[in-house]
């Protein structure tokens, strides 16, 4: 529990430092026996790269220097509640503990709200505010079979 106050210390000031160089005010780090593998600050603007939230980038960093995608004995520290894009991330990576500070309610009064994308996940595609149209008979299939049938896939 100390350690972990002192990581998300860490991951705000990294969101500090952010703001200072125009990135948003979101900071993440990824902790591995109490050894810390990557830093990142929010980017979106900087880079115009809607994905390029602290969480999505210390990810990638994390994943480049361990040389895995599978992150299961790492701890993530965030500034903020991640958002449902970092949550995905988050879960696709295996990491199995997340520490953060601030709240997705405190993030909306900030002027970052995640309602809109909560509320859509859980809808059937077609009554999603994004239109989405599904083309069946369209080869996806042969994808899938050509994956099922590989033998020396990695999973994941």
């Amino acid at each position: 529990m100390k350690n972990d106050k002192i990581y998300l210390l860490r991951a705000i000031e990294i969101a500090a430092n952010g703001i200072i160089h125009n990135g948003g005010p979101f900071g993440a780090l990824i902790v591995r026996n109490n050894k810390v593998i990557a830093e990142a600050f929010n980017s979106v603007v900087l880079t115009n790269d809607p994905t390029a939230h602290a969480e999505i980038l210390v990810i990638r960093e994390a994943s480049k220097v361990l040389q895995t995608h599978q992150l299961y004995d790492c701890t993530l520290y965030s500034s903020c509640e991640p958002c449902p894009m970092c949550l995905g991330a988050i879960y696709w990576s295996g990491i199995k503990k997340v520490v953060y500070a601030y709240d997705r309610t405190d993030a909306e009064k900030a002027g970052f709200s995640d309602k809109l994308i909560y509320g859509e996940i859980g809808l059937e595609p077609s009554k999603r505010k994004i239109s989405f149209i599904r083309l069946t008979d369209q080869g996806g299939a042969d994808v899938f079979r050509k994956w099922d049938e590989l033998e020396n896939k990695i999973t994941y």
